[in-house]
């Protein structure tokens, strides 16, 4: 499940990078969702990353949030 999760936004990665490059007309809502997606993934993925299952039905909420264990680097 981690691999997939860091797949999924890699190639989410992907397309927005083509959309962002060939749409002038791409605006910061669509950015918004297109990135939320991608952080959606990562975050998933991190939260995945010691689990060998998926996500218990009460997990799934927990596994959107941004993680609380893992710092931004500045």
């Amino acid at each position: 499940m981690f691999l997939y999760e860091l797949t999924d936004a890699h190639e989410h990665l992907g397309e927005l990078i083509k959309e962002i490059s060939s749409d002038p007309e791409y605006g910061e809502s669509e950015l918004r969702i297109d990135l939320g997606h991608v952080y959606a993934q990562l975050n998933r993925a991190w939260r995945r990353r010691l689990k060998s299952s998926d996500f218990a039905g009460s997990e799934w909420e927990a596994g959107r949030a941004f993680p609380d264990d893992l710092e931004p680097l500045v």
